[in-house]
């Protein structure tokens, strides 16, 4: 699959295994025109649901055409299913913020 054509769009940072395995199955399953995955985890240290390896939360925010006319749980049904056993049993935490191209 060819990268999004805004790649400059694209916020890439150092990784951990987690945060590396949502950005790809997401630019794999939406071919992303902007994504940001954001580890929130140090925010949590210490709280319920942090395991010690800080990659527990995360915020994903995606902007693909895929999403175009879909509502907002839709979007993150489809979010929620293209990263398989990752939200709820890998991570604790996932927010969702998707959007289609043109929205705010």
């Amino acid at each position: 699959m060819e990268p999004p054509a805004q790649t400059d769009r694209l916020i890439m940072s150092s990784s951990g295994p987690i945060e590396t395995e949502i950005r790809t199955l997401l630019t794999q399953a939406f071919a992303p025109t902007a994504l940001d995955v954001s580890n929130d985890s140090a925010m949590h240290s210490g709280h319920m649901g942090d395991d010690g390896s800080g990659e527990s939360h995360f915020t994903v925010t995606i902007e693909s055409a895929e999403f175009t006319g879909k509502n907002r749980l839709a979007r993150q049904r489809a979010v929620i299913a293209a990263l398989g056993d990752i939200p709820g049993q890998r991570v604790h935490a996932l927010a969702i913020k998707a959007r289609a191209p043109g929205e705010a």
